[in-house]
């Protein structure tokens, strides 16, 4: 004979206290998890939609990223012209170069952080196509202006639109804001680069170039083209791959969390255990009762695995429910959450809880539930009636 469902769940309702303090543990567990999981996930998702598939970063050969290459002019004037770079519908080529510099900004906490300040050319919006202007418009070339990206808007002293930011050896107005769908662009400021170079005193004006494939163009050939130029010594490879590339700083991080949610869970499980085990002790004569009543052994473990498993899912429902909402107070407090690159810049990212994180931790609360509330189902199960009923 089996047990009604409702037995279960009415001894979560009327044992208020132990429900209490069994779902408060797994639902801290759930906000802990559920937070360094979407953390991690903010961060590779940032870098993931970096960059298009379209484009290719060209750089010096040996160089991992922007911040260590150098590109001459003569290079870019050769090769926006090869055979399979875009053209706008002006008929100009889709080459941008840039130069990046990496000067100090100051966080509205008073911090020092690294921020990756481009140099680009206004031809670098149509290379770069999920960039747009947010706010405000893109600078006029030699004029000291500069557009930022949201994430250093929220975050840094003085790089609000309309105001002054100073770096390097001048300060330059804010006259836009940047968006890119959450990619690190808006972790970016955009500048002229001729005024950058000449504020950076580089000789050689550019770190990089991106170009913007033709449509129908062979893009391992002109990867190929650029690399046999004797002219340079240049290597060229897709701008997402460029990114994937930096988003491995991540996977670190990931496996660390990760590991820390499986302790944590642990401890969960260690504590419904104990909390389960007291339940039993408290209910024996209740158990008895129930098996001389000619409840079956498996009747009556099912009716303590389902108790221990709407436990687990109430910590998962209260967990997610102070989750969600307290990833997006911290983002807002914080002006975004900070993380360096490989590039030794940083990386302004918004913490967003994504549905996979939530599964993650309902994975690990009914990890929780099961490995919790499978032992002292067994015991329950298995005390004899007889036993059972003198004990009580």
């Amino acid at each position: 004979m089996a047990l009604p469902l409702g037995y279960p769940l009415r001894n979560l309702v009327h044992r208020r206290l132990r429900t209490g303090l069994t779902v408060a543990v797994i639902a801290l567990v759930v906000i802990a998890t559920t937070l360094f999981l979407g953390l991690v996930s903010s961060m590779r998702r940032t870098l993931a939609t970096t960059g298009s598939p379209d484009n290719l970063i060209v750089l010096r050969k040996g160089s991992d990223n922007d911040g260590s290459s150098a590109v001459p002019l003569e290079a870019h004037q050769a090769l926006r012209f090869f055979d399979g770079v875009g053209k706008s519908a002006a008929g100009e080529p889709l080459a941008s170069p840039e130069l990046v510099v990496q000067p100090f900004f100051k966080t509205e906490a008073g911090g020092r952080e690294n921020v990756l300040v481009r140099g680009v050319e206004p031809i670098a919006l149509a290379v770069h196509e999920e960039v747009r202007i947010a706010e405000g418009r893109m600078f006029e070339p030699a004029q000291g202006e500069a557009v930022v990206g949201r994430g250093v808007a929220s975050r840094y002293r003085g790089a609000q639109l309309g105001r002054d930011l100073r770096f390097g050896r001048r300060s330059w107005k804010i006259v836009g804001v940047l968006d890119s769908d959450g990619s690190s662009f808006e972790s970016e400021v955009w500048v002229d680069v001729r005024d950058l170079a000449a504020d950076a005193k580089r000789t050689i004006p550019y770190s990089g170039l991106r170009l913007k494939l033709a449509p129908g163009a062979d893009r391992d050939a002109l990867i190929r083209r650029i690399e046999a130029d004797s002219r340079w010594t240049l290597g060229a490879k897709p701008e997402t791959e460029y990114y994937a590339k930096q988003a491995e700083s991540a996977n670190v991080f990931y496996v660390l969390v990760v590991g820390l949610a499986v302790l944590a869970g642990f401890g969960a499980a260690f504590g419904a255990t104990n909390t389960m085990y007291s339940a039993v002790q408290a209910r024996i004569a209740e158990i008895g009762t129930l098996r001389a009543l000619g409840f079956s052994r498996g009747s009556v473990m099912q009716a303590f695995l389902i108790e221990s498993i709407g436990l687990a899912a109430l910590g998962l429902v209260v967990g997610v429910a102070i989750a969600v909402p307290l990833a997006v107070a911290v983002s807002q407090a914080l002006g975004g959450i900070a993380f360096g690159l490989s590039t030794f810049s940083t990386s302004v990212i918004t913490l967003r809880v994504s549905p996979f994180d939530i599964a993650i931790a309902a994975f690990l609360a009914l990890a929780v539930g099961v490995g919790g509330g499978l032992a002292p189902a067994w015991r329950a199960a298995n005390l004899r009636p007889v036993e059972a009923l003198r004990k009580g």
